[in-house]
């Protein structure tokens, strides 16, 4: 026993010097491959000691069954429609089997490793290691790689698994995911406002005295959308939230600002609300002079106060996820990034209840994220909407792609559109942005140079067809309808079957907003999602007063039922890529989605009870 040891000792010495593998009940063989992305180039070999969280996606056990009870709960059609699933009867649906469980600690065993934590349901498993150690379990080696903007990650292109693994592992990261979770976000404080010299203030005189088109304001939002007057009745029991990550944080002395100037009776409500951080988030605190030398926080800030303003008096969560690393960084030092959506979203499958509806308004070209990688958290994303939440995430601020970047990450670098992930992800609701307001039209600002002498860019809403996510039976004949019509137009540049985003869309184009004790204006889906997060919210009140369930993941609903009370945009394209994109045409375009909320006609279809 003693001789077995210490063979055993002397192999593992062995093989740790050469960075292979410890010998597996099977042999190591390539699991995943992920081309870097542009803008990215390896700097040198990654330093062994640097310690990172990886987190192991282990095989679900019966996924199909839990998508099935989603659509079920969601499709009003359906007899269960609204009767959404507890925290436990979730967990037992996509809990791992104890046969893959026993596999994956046997392999983790057998390399020394024992796991740091675990998710809810025990379908990922989270290990804190070094570079070195990660490399011989995972048969790879890691390198330093630099963005352009000077970003530095560590990452390895290709990973392996012994191969009696490969059906019970989806993915591990961070290996080979270059995700950069963005702010949806144009126009700062200091920016100056590009006016439109096409554009007609509107013939309705109430709309046109409330409704500045250089900087829109919550009583332009509450007569656009008929939200004004009505008067929640389920603060108690009807939650809303919004998620920062990049070190932001909402800084309630600017929310006070914001709303004694354009919503007095809800100040208070910039006090109250709960600030909750994660994986060492940012706290509840001022901006400190660094934050502000930096510009931290403007999305944060335009979140609550575009949430507040509209849906005030149910209460408000902020979600900062941070991930902070264990060492101090420096320059050319790695960053440990956390991939952010994975960390929030295990976060919240943990606890017993969250808000009916959460806003999200960051993302990344769908291409930087290996597939198997979303296609894991957007099964998370699942699991939120199965407990009756809707998740809405902003749909980018470059039409089809930005200029210059619409290249693709498969080696053959082809022209292509560039979709955007999460809002690819056919469990969420990806939320496009309007501008102007008799009629709305798609939100674009062309680039331009203003009278600072600065050069601003081109903005455009986001949208598009999904790469990786088929198309989603929701939206089957819309979609399909749609890019028939196209007739052959931009074939060969976006997946003609894929999953096609925004499915709404709102104002997006100068919300008037305070940072650092000052007002300004702030553009992009970042501001639209969630203003239209708050609308949905107060539909949720008016079912929730009445005794009925929230809307839940909203997606089926709206393409069966709720597009009846959203006005269809007809005018704008997502401009990007150097052509002018998918037009917004009647019915359902990928720029515009469905269209912008009419908040009497979405309570009527949802039936609930208006309180004015």
């Amino acid at each position: 026993m003693v001789g077995f040891v210490v063979a055993f000792s002397a192999l593992f010495a062995a093989q740790a010097a050469f960075a292979t593998p410890v010998r597996s009940r099977t042999p190591y063989r390539v699991k995943d491959v992920h081309h870097v992305p542009r803008g990215w180039k390896r700097v040198r070999r990654a330093p062994a000691d640097h310690v990172i969280d990886l987190q192991i996606g282990v095989k679900q056990s019966n996924f199909a069954e839990l998508e099935k009870n989603l659509y079920q709960v969601s499709d009003p059609d359906h007899d269960r429609y609204g009767k959404h699933l507890s925290a436990d009867e979730v967990k037992e649906l996509v809990k791992p089997t104890d046969e893959t469980l026993d596999l994956v600690h046997e392999w983790l065993g057998a390399n020394g490793i024992t796991p740091s934590g675990y998710s809810s349901a025990k379908d990922w498993i989270m290990v804190t290691l070094p570079l070195g150690d990660i490399e011989r379990l995972l048969d790879t080696e890691y390198h330093v790689y630099e963005h352009k903007d000077g970003g530095v990650v560590a990452r390895a292109p290709k990973w392996s698994l012994p191969l009696h693994l490969h059906e019970r592992i989806d993915t591990i990261q961070p290996t080979n995911s270059f995700f950069r979770a963005r702010a949806q976000k144009f126009d700062h404080v200091d920016a100056p406002v590009y006016l439109d010299p096409q554009y007609t203030p509107p013939s309705n005189e109430t709309l046109n005295a409330v409704c500045n088109v250089s900087s829109v304001t919550p009583e332009c939002f509450q007569t656009l959308y008929s939200t004004k007057g009505y008067k929640t009745h389920a603060c108690g029991k009807n939650k809303i939230g919004f998620n920062n990550y990049l070190g932001e944080h909402p800084i309630r002395t600017d929310a006070e600002l914001f709303l004694a100037k354009y919503r007095p009776e809800a100040v208070s409500s910039a006090k109250d609300f709960p600030q909750i951080t994660i994986a060492d988030g940012p706290g509840d605190y001022a901006l400190t002079p660094e934050e502000i030398e930096s510009g931290i926080s403007m999305e944060a800030n335009l979140d609550v106060q575009a949430i507040s303003g509209i849906s005030w008096k149910t209460p408000i969560t902020s979600y900062s996820t941070g991930g902070s690393p264990p060492f101090i960084p420096s320059a050319g030092t790695p960053d440990n990034n956390n991939e952010p959506y994975l960390v929030w979203v295990n976060w919240l499958l943990d606890q017993e209840s969250f808000p009916q509806v959460i806003t999200t308004s960051y993302a990344d070209d769908e291409q930087t994220v290996p597939e198997s990688y979303a296609r894991r958290v957007c099964q998370q994303f699942a699991q939120v909407g199965a407990r009756g939440t809707s998740l809405l995430f902003s749909s980018g601020d470059s039409g089809v792609g930005s200029y210059g970047e619409c290249i693709s990450n498969d080696g053959k670098n082809t022209t292509k559109f560039l979709p955007e992930f999460p809002p690819t992800c056919p469990y969420v609701t990806a939320v496009g942005a309007t501008k102007n307001f008799e009629p709305e039209v798609v939100a674009y600002r062309p680039a331009f140079v203003g009278s600072d002498g600065v050069s601003y860019g081109n903005y455009t809403s986001g949208g598009g067809f999904s790469n990786y996510f088929a198309r989603p039976a929701y939206q089957l004949e819309q979609a399909s309808k749609y890019v028939e019509n196209l007739n052959g137009l931009y074939d060969g540049l976006y997946n003609k079957t894929g999953r096609g985003y925004p499915d709404i869309s709102a104002q997006g184009l100068y919300f008037a907003y305070f940072w650092n004790g000052t007002e300004g204006v702030i553009s992009g889906t970042s501001a639209s999602c969630p203003l239209t997060g708050g609308i949905i919210s107060l539909v949720n009140d008016a079912l929730i007063s009445t005794g009925k369930p929230a809307l839940g993941f909203l997606n089926p609903w709206l393409y069966s039922k709720g597009y009846k009370g959203l006005t269809d945009i007809v005018n704008g394209s997502a401009v990007g890529c150097g052509v002018d994109g998918f037009p917004a045409v009647e019915g359902w375009d990928p720029v515009s989605g469905l269209g912008t909320p009419i908040f009497p006609e979405l309570v009527a279809l949802a039936g609930g009870k208006l309180f004015y």
